[in-house]
Formats: C-alpha cells, structure tokens, sequence
C-alpha cells in the first residue's frame, strides 16, 4: 500500500470520548486503533521522550507493517519548552531565559536527538518507524532563522526521513520557497503539504504540494475552520472542523497526485475535535479504495 492514512494521536480526549467504544480499557486502545488504520504519529513524544518500555509495548501492540511518525521534541521544533519537560538528567544544566523558557544549545540539541533515536529503537528495530515529524513553531522565521539551523536535528537523524512542516507563511513566498524545497532535498528531507483553513494569516501555511523525497511524501489535513485555528484556546477549538465528502475527494486528489512522485505517501488527520480526525480518515480510505475496517 502506497498511501498511508491515519490520525495526529490515537488517545486524544475527544477520540475516548467519542469514538472509542464506551468502556474500552486504555491499553487496548491502540490495538483497536491500529484495525482500522495503518499508521498514526505520535503525538505525546512533542512533549516528552517516553521510556523505552513504552515504546517497546507499542511496538508489540501493533500488528506488522503498521507504522509510527514520530513527532519531535517542542524543543526540537523551536517551540517555548519548560525545564519538566526536558529529561529529568538534563534539566540542572540546562539554561532558561528570564521567563523560563528552556534556550537550545547545540550540545542540548545534539542529546535530545541522541535521546530520541535512542528511546525510538523498538519501533526501528521492529520496522514500524515511519519518520520523524518536525513540526516548526510560527515563531521560526525566515527573516531571523536560516534553515540550516534544522541540519543537525535532521542529519542527526539519519537515516529514518525527517518531514519538516512549516507553520510560517512567508517561507512560501515567490522569491524563497524554491530555495526551500532544494534545501530539504539536499538533505534528504520531506516537505510537509498541508491542508489548512483558507486566509493568508502569517501562521497559516498555504496549501501546496511538493515532493523532496523520492521515498515519501507527507501530507498533514488540520481541517478548514479559520477562526479556530488562529483564536482557538485548545486542541478542540483549534481544529474542530468536520471534512465533507467533496473536500475529501480534493484532498484524494491531492494524495493521488503526490503519490505519482513518491514511493509511499503519509497523510494524518489533525481535526483532532470529537471524533472528526477519524472519520475524516476512514472516509478518505474509502475514497482511496482502502478497507476502513470493521465500524467503531
């Protein structure tokens, strides 16, 4: 199977609630998840590197060929982090700002990557890490910020494929976004395509589809409802937005179109509002031709 569908986290709230049968044990959350998809990312590693063990039983959950994406450290992807959130080890030596705010440094950043490859060997050892998604803070911006800030983390990487998702419009623009897509070729490196709310606010990436990767591409649907994304307080209120069939069969298209490029393509669903990311993907592989599997 060449294009992958499936969700941004598999235990959000709004899924337990929602979408998962009442009564459900946590631990056979995933199980049951992984029936009806074939991949989902990783959500809880954003905010902290999980023990091996537990990495170690999601592995042994999921049946063969289903694959994690890995979302990386907020650290990583230059988001404002707080010393709990680092590895308890790291945090005496970390340095903060007046407000806080944990301040990457190379060594710190050479560790976290070091860490996470580490903690993630189960799901490579089992040959269910799909990549590693760096998901960049608005704040990392073209007119302060060079790209090749992101080599380390994505170098250091290697050699499971980094996607690098912008949340800055003004990496887009006529004059850079060429530059951009070589950048991450030459390093290997997988541009996300987005399907995001219409408007051309600084944080809303616009929704174009390129490929820097033979091996993969990766496309993240965060739903259409522009005022929930740029005022919204929560996950809920952010992406709450309920895909209809025909904005489905456009992002089949999409999908479609991608795949004649790459060898497999990813697309996860980050409506993550009731249970909308699911249905959303369920929805797209029956469009697709795909089995959704049995009905939640």
């Amino acid at each position: 199977m060449t294009i992958v569908v499936g969700t941004s986290s598999w235990s959000d709230p709004g899924f337990v609630e929602h979408w998962y049968p009442k009564g459900l044990s946590a631990k056979d959350r995933l199980h049951f998840y992984a029936e009806r998809f074939d991949a989902v990312e990783l959500n809880s590693t954003f905010y902290a590197i999980p023990a091996t063990s537990t990495v170690e039983g999601w592995a042994a959950t999921t049946r063969d060929g289903f694959r994690f994406d890995v979302k990386l450290h907020r650290l990583l992807s230059r988001h404002a982090s707080q010393l709990k959130e680092l590895p308890k080890d790291l945090r005496e030596d970390a340095e903060t700002n007046e407000r806080g705010r944990v301040l990457l440094d190379p060594g710190l950043q050479d560790e976290m990557v070091r860490r996470t490859m580490e903690a993630m060997k189960p799901l490579a050892d089992a040959d269910k890490l799909g990549a590693y998604l760096l998901q960049l803070t608005p704040a990392f911006d073209p007119r302060h910020n060079q790209l090749d800030e992101l080599a380390p983390v994505i170098d250091g990487l290697s050699p499971a494929p980094v996607a690098v998702e912008f949340r800055r419009r003004s990496w887009a623009s006529q004059k850079r976004f060429e530059g951009v897509l070589d950048w991450l070729s030459a390093h290997d490196a997988v541009f996300v395509c987005v399907d995001t709310p219409p408007g051309d606010h600084v944080p809303i990436f616009p929704p174009i589809d390129a490929v820097t990767n033979d091996a993969l591409a990766y496309m993240r649907c965060h739903g259409r409802n522009t005022e929930g994304y740029l005022h919204g307080r929560s996950v809920a209120e952010r992406f709450d937005y309920d895909y209809s069939d025909e904005e489905l069969e456009e992002i089949a298209g999409r999908v479609r179109a991608l795949e004649d490029e790459a060898d497999e393509v990813h697309v996860m669903f980050n409506n993550n509002a009731r249970e909308l990311a699911p249905k959303a993907a369920r929805g797209l592989r029956t469009i697709l031709g795909q089995d959704p599997g049995p009905e939640p």
